[in-house]
């Protein structure tokens, strides 16, 4: 494996109840609080109430900024570094899912920074302090309460970019499954798809000896393809709930790539479509990531081979390898359907009349991706398998 070194500052609190201990963390915070999220739901579930409640006994003047978008807009990273700066606040709680929580890491650091945020997320300039902030999570897909980084979306230029910083980590995430209860079936879904693609990120390198990570990817792959099922069958299980929300974590907190350099073409390959369309990341990467799959496959056979037999259960014996590793991609494939996952960008209306925007806008930096770089080409021929 790589040498690394590893460090994540994140304090997690899991569980049943977890949410009487937001009091004590936020006063960690500061007295005046910015309390960020999404749309009604944690209004119409009570979670609003609570929150607020928790955070005032604490002492802190509440401010808010809602309506973050599911794929968070620079405008309304704006809007909170405004308020941030009118109402000088000390610290932010974001409340939802992922795309709450990528925007509360955008103002944190755009709070502390004199120039345009678009400047940190576009990496012209890198941070140098931030708010501080915890999380009130409510939806298992990104694993950004327990990592640094974030995705924003420039609605205007049709740019939509992944970027992290040492100073974007939650000082604190509360992860009560029962939060979860609310998120209906198709991003329930979406979340499902999500955190898996994060995993595969992780799984497809080159690097040599790496049994425990490989061994911790393949558990939670087995995982959610377990508990999903199950968990669409009754959303209101909290074994399920838990399992998931636990799996979303773990994918992304970089405990299961230490010393391993993963891949993320499909990540910035689905970017440029969601940028362009605005479709759920979750649905773009279900659609995306087996013709990745297919397109990378010589690249290394043996690898998708090994998916194949210890995540899928394909039986190798009397076949050929590239034979099993193709069942492989194909078993993803149908899970992935079984669940009711989208799998052709048409199922989004999309046809292939910007198809070439969206490669441009994919390999605008050149080569990308670390299983195999992929040209602008190889972008197309993606896109084009998927429509």
């Amino acid at each position: 494996m790589n040498s690394f070194t590893f460090k994540n500052p994140t304090k997690l609190i899991f569980g049943k109840g977890s949410l009487d201990q937001l009091s004590a963390e936020a006063a960690g915070l500061g007295k005046k609080l910015l309390l960020v999220y999404g749309g009604g739901s944690i209004k119409r579930n009570g979670l609003y109430d609570s929150v607020l409640n928790h955070l005032r006994s604490s002492g802190a003047d509440v401010f808010e900024l809602a309506g973050v978008e599911p794929n968070p807009r620079l405008s309304t990273v704006k809007r909170g570094i405004e308020l941030c700066r009118e109402h000088d606040i000390e610290g932010l709680v974001a409340v939802g899912g992922g795309s709450v929580i990528d925007c509360t890491k955008a103002i944190a650091v755009g709070a502390r920074y004199d120039g345009d945020v678009w400047d940190i997320i576009t990496r012209r300039v890198a941070a140098s302090a931030a708010l501080p902030f915890g999380t009130v999570l409510t939806l298992a897909a990104t694993g950004s309460e327990m990592n640094s980084g974030s995705v924003i979306t420039n609605w205007e230029t049709q740019e939509k970019i992944g970027w992290g910083s040492p100073y974007t980590y939650p000082q604190f995430s509360i992860l009560d499954p029962e939060f979860t209860y609310s998120v209906p079936k198709d991003q329930t879904i979406y979340g499902i798809c999500d955190i898996m693609s994060h995993v595969f990120e992780h799984y497809f390198n080159h690097t040599p000896n790496i049994p425990v990570q490989d061994g911790m990817c393949e558990t939670i792959l087995r995982t959610v393809i377990t508990a999903a099922p199950k968990l669409l069958n009754d959303l209101q299980s909290y074994e399920h709930r838990e399992t998931i929300l636990y799996c979303g974590t773990m994918a992304l907190n970089g405990m299961i790539n230490m010393g391993v350099r993963g891949d993320w073409a499909t990540h910035n390959i689905e970017h440029a479509v969601s940028a362009v369309y605005d479709i759920p990341h979750g649905g773009g990467l279900a659609i995306l990531f087996p013709n990745w799959m297919k397109h990378v496959l010589d690249e290394n056979v043996l690898r998708f081979k090994q998916m194949a037999v210890n995540v899928f259960g394909i039986n190798p014996d009397g076949q050929d390898d590239r034979t099993v590793a193709l069942q492989g991609i194909e078993a993803l494939r149908s899970f992935w359907t079984s669940i009711g996952a989208p799998s052709r960008l048409a199922d989004y209306g999309i046809d292939d009349a910007k198809l070439e925007l969206m490669a441009d806008k994919a390999s605008a930096g050149g080569p990308f991706g670390n299983f195999k770089k992929l040209s602008r080409e190889d972008v197309l021929d993606i896109y084009r398998a998927s429509l």
